[in-house]
């Protein structure tokens, strides 16, 4: 078919018609891709079974694959003790240890921790039987609301441990020597557990009478 290059409508008339095509390709492929999609995403599992031992206890879950660990213990398992601070992994009030290791429980998912030893603030101590942080962090009052001192006991006990087995860290001067607990490696050590408070100077005292030095 020829086309009048002196007729405008003639022109425009392609136009639309070109337009129209094109919308209707990009529907057709949009659609196909989205359906394939749904039918993949249908098809994957959306929850995983996951078994751990917390606070010296074997648990069991079925939960959903996006589930953080901190949501596992608060929401599934009912240890509220372990606090939700910012859910971003800033506060360290949902700190806990995981294999000794203290680990922000808002920023890991529950599925990632199969097979692993859990220990939240209920698992250091009881009321009655307090852990010797805990009791140290009463004595020393080092907490006023009480809401950031879950994770920061939980911190304080595998700081301790990170001295004991000699592993430095920013302030550490000598490298060659054993780690020291002193004032500034707390502070340097405790620096990711924010304290709204500002307790900090008796969170210092309360880890330090239990390290066995003198600040």
């Amino acid at each position: 078919m020829e086309l009048d290059m002196q007729s405008p409508g003639a022109l425009e008339i392609s136009r639309r018609d070109l337009l129209a095509a094109s919308a209707a390709t990009v529907t057709v492929v949009s659609a196909h891709s989205l359906g394939h999609a749904q039918t993949k995403a249908s098809t994957a599992p959306q929850s995983t079974k996951v078994t751990f031992m917390v606070n010296d206890e074997r648990r069991e879950l079925q939960l959903d694959n996006r589930t953080t660990l901190l949501d596992a213990l608060r929401e599934h398992l009912h240890l509220t003790g372990t606090k939700k601070g910012c859910d971003h992994g800033q506060c360290g009030a949902c700190t806990v240890l995981i294999e000794g290791r203290r680990v922000n429980a808002c920023l890991t998912l529950a599925i990632m921790h199969e097979g692993d030893s859990i220990t939240t603030l209920e698992g250091l101590g009881q009321p009655e039987n307090l852990h010797p942080m805990q009791a140290a962090f009463v004595k020393h009052d080092g907490f006023q609301c009480g809401y950031c001192t879950p994770g920061q006991i939980c911190s304080s006990v595998a700081m301790l441990d990170e001295i004991k087995a000699n592993i430095p860290s920013h302030v550490t001067v000598d490298l060659t020597a054993p780690a020291e607990i002193t004032p500034a490696e707390i502070r340097e050590r405790m620096s990711g557990n924010i304290c709204r408070c500002g307790a900090y100077s008796n969170i210092v005292e309360a880890i330090t009478e239990v390290a066995g030095r003198k600040a």
